[in-house]
């Protein structure tokens, strides 16, 4: 009964988008974006909602190019620039303002995957800073796929462990921790009645090479869905999650969450703990991605990208976030041993 509420809600909140698209006809492959800064709230107001966080800059990105959209996943790179991934398998490679300026890109990172768009739904990406390998969370799929930095191979695997979660409920949140072990949430609740818990796995290594994962179960806000994850520098990861909250027009309150990857316990439930919230009058979307970014006073950049879900009445947001990691409270457990060379592919 509840999912199938959620689903109606759903279908009834993209009603409108789907009629008010921003539809970019004719088809427009000339790639250019600009940012549009967003007009902040009161300090009181930005603190009362992201206590710890303080919000530096946010961003409309407006854009004609008609792949443009729809990312729901982000990726810190070497070179200062973001990689932001679509679901429908579309990257856009960018500098954020008040760096280094890069020329921006574009292209797709299963660009050997024609048909359903399903096929190529990216929800989460997550990369090894190492290697540069890279890999993708695809949901309808219930799929785990490594690729080159450059997107030229990949290897796929739908893990057995996946097999239950939903076509559109899947692998929503992932993270390569430094460890090597890798994190998968589902966005789908456990239970018919339950509006907390959510599926977990912990891979001790690359999920591609098949071995069996870790199951617990997930325990986050109320009522609100994982829809990425990043590590922090001392070991714990942010987890972002969102929930629809009005259907009509869409509207969307996020929370920001922590957890430590060491607390994690087979057939054990994940605790998260709130550290912000994301709703009005801040500007908020469908926020689906999170990358960190180190800094060198010890603090760390956030940032965030939102799912315009192809409406008009939505937009594609970039949030540029600042933290201190010790205001977020103690690491209490001991953090697991690092991977060993041949636990990496």
């Amino acid at each position: 009964m509840r999912r199938a509420l959620l689903a109606l809600l759903l279908f009834i909140g993209l009603v409108p988008g789907t009629f008010l698209l921003d539809r970019g006809e004719p088809w427009n492959t000339r790639f250019a974006f600009s940012f549009a800064p967003l007009p902040l709230p009161a300090p009181a107001e930005r603190k009362a909602l992201l206590g710890a966080f303080e919000l530096e800059h946010a961003w409309s990105l407006i854009s004609d190019y008609s792949p443009f959209g729809g990312y729901s996943a982000l990726l810190a790179l070497p070179d200062a620039q973001l990689l932001a991934i679509n679901d429908n398998g579309g990257f856009i490679r960018f500098s954020p303002p008040g760096g280094p300026q890069l020329p921006a890109r574009a292209g797709h990172v299963l660009s050997d995957i024609q048909g359903r768009k399903f096929d190529r739904d990216v929800e989460a990406a997550t990369r090894d800073p190492a290697t540069g390998t890279i890999w993708l969370a695809r949901e309808y799929l219930n799929a785990i796929s490594r690729h080159d930095p450059d997107f030229r191979t990949v290897v796929s695997v739908r893990p057995p462990a996946m097999r239950d979660w939903g076509s559109n409920a899947g692998p929503e949140a992932m993270v390569r921790l430094t460890d090597g072990r890798f994190v998968v949430l589902e966005e789908g609740f456990t239970g018919l009645l339950e509006w907390r818990q959510h599926g977990g796995l912990l891979f001790a290594r690359d999920p591609v090479l098949g071995d069996p994962p870790v199951r617990f179960v997930f325990e986050g806000a109320t009522g609100f869905s994982p829809t990425d994850m990043a590590q922090l520098p001392d070991g714990r990861v942010l987890i972002l999650m969102r929930r629809l909250a009005w259907p009509l027009p869409m509207r969307f309150a996020g929370r920001i969450m922590i957890a430590d990857p060491a607390e994690i316990r087979a057939d054990g439930v994940w605790r998260a703990r709130r550290v912000a919230r994301l709703e009005a009058p801040l500007p908020v979307d469908n926020f689906e991605g999170m990358a960190i970014v180190p800094r060198a006073d010890g603090k760390v950049t956030v940032w965030l990208i939102s799912d315009k879900n192809a409406a008009a009445t939505q937009r594609t947001l970039l949030w540029k976030l600042v933290v201190d990691p010790a205001r977020l409270g103690k690491r209490m457990v001991k953090p697991h041993p690092p991977a060993s060379p041949s636990d990496v592919p």
